[in-house]
């Protein structure tokens, strides 16, 4: 079975205020999972009102689960202590009219000379996937069948209606403040690895970028493990929403392994259209019509049962059907994140926000 590993951004907001804060370093230490190593599982992350989580490389979504409840669980009791608490949302619901505090690493710091308002600015929280793949040509093979699917992903996963104390009007407001990076949206077609490497290293050497980390495509290969990362999702209100997507993009890769190995060409859509389904998906969530992978227009509903459909055997080969089947079920009834946000916002203002995401973002 196709191993899979999950990393999540979280906020860290005063309980009282709403506001983020920044106490990145001091609820690391004290969540007490290990030293600061980049392998580690909590890491530190471009300001000090972030920290990122990375799961061990896990067989089942069950394992999954698990260890995003014990990150969360042990993260959300370090932010207590400091008197703030983790928020597993997109954007924060309200920001300070000054910058949030930049880590101090030379990244970091690089990168707050390069684009200083986009720093600023960057209290954004997603949730990436990492999907083993066999080579890196396998990989780029996952990458081009699956980035039509993309949208619908990021539909799916809107988490991030609010910013500076408003609605935004984009369901995913996260996925409008990441695309103004100079290497962003969705990834491009490759014609195997080897291209896919020539022009990573034509966007080095052009200083465009300054390392691969600031390929900010919403899928990619990683440099660091033998995966396909997909980093369209917002950062999910609950963790079992986490699970479901990790379930849905593996099935998406394998499906597209499948489909490499049987000779079926990859889907061919035009990269302008792909962008403009991507600022709809951003736009509505799923409270209007997604851009379908054929590129026309179709009910949300719709759009999700072609994808049950289309990656029901990998699901099925995998034991995950129940579990996705039901939790993009619930979904449907629910609404996203962004919905759910917005009910909030709209029944106690601000404060009845902050509370949803407190509560649900430790809530199994």
């Amino acid at each position: 079975m196709t191993t899979i590993g999950v990393e999540e951004e979280y906020l860290l907001l005063d309980p009282v205020t709403g506001l983020p804060v920044p106490h990145a370093d001091k609820v690391r230490v004290a969540a007490g999972l290990g030293s600061l190593a980049a392998d580690q599982e909590v890491q530190c992350e471009l300001l000090q009102a972030q920290v990122e989580v990375a799961t061990p490389v896990c067989g089942d979504l069950e394992e999954v689960g698990g260890h995003l409840l014990r990150l969360r669980h042990a993260l959300g009791a370090a932010a207590e202590a400091h008197g703030c608490r983790i928020a597993a949302c997109g954007t924060p619901p309200l920001r300070h009219g000054r910058p949030v505090a930049v880590t101090d690493h030379a990244r970091y710091r690089a990168m707050a000379v390069q684009a200083p308002q986009l720093v600023a600015e960057q209290l954004v929280d997603g949730m990436h996937v990492h999907v083993a793949v066999p080579s890196r040509d396998a990989g780029v093979q996952v990458l081009n069948r699956i980035r039509v699917w993309l949208p619908t992903l990021t539909a799916m996963s809107a988490n991030s209606p609010l910013w500076d104390g408003h609605d935004t009007g984009f369901a995913s407001w996260r996925t409008v403040i990441f695309s103004r990076w100079p290497v962003s949206g969705v990834p491009p077609f490759f014609r195997d690895a080897a291209d896919y490497d020539r022009r990573v290293r034509r966007l080095q050497d052009s200083g465009l970028i300054s390392d691969s980390g600031q390929l900010y495509w919403q899928a990619r290969l990683s440099d660091r493990y033998p995966t396909v990362e997909v980093r369209c999702l917002d950062v999910q209100l609950r963790a079992d929403d986490a699970v479901m997507f990790a379930g849905i993009v593996r099935a998406l890769a394998e499906t597209a392994l499948v489909e490499a190995a049987a000779g079926a060409p990859a889907p061919d859509c035009a990269p302008e259209l792909l962008q403009a389904a991507m600022w709809h998906a951003a736009r509505h969530g799923l409270s209007d019509t997604l851009i379908d992978p054929a590129g026309g227009r179709a009910r949300a509903g719709d759009v999700l049962y072609e994808l049950v459909r289309r990656i029901a055997p990998a699901l099925e080969a995998a034991g995950d059907t129940r579990e996705v089947t039901a939790l993009i079920h619930r979904l449907l009834q629910d609404g996203t994140g962004a919905d759910r946000q917005r009910t909030a916002l709209a029944a106690g203002g601000l404060r009845a926000v902050t509370d949803l995401i407190s509560v649900e973002s430790t809530t199994p």
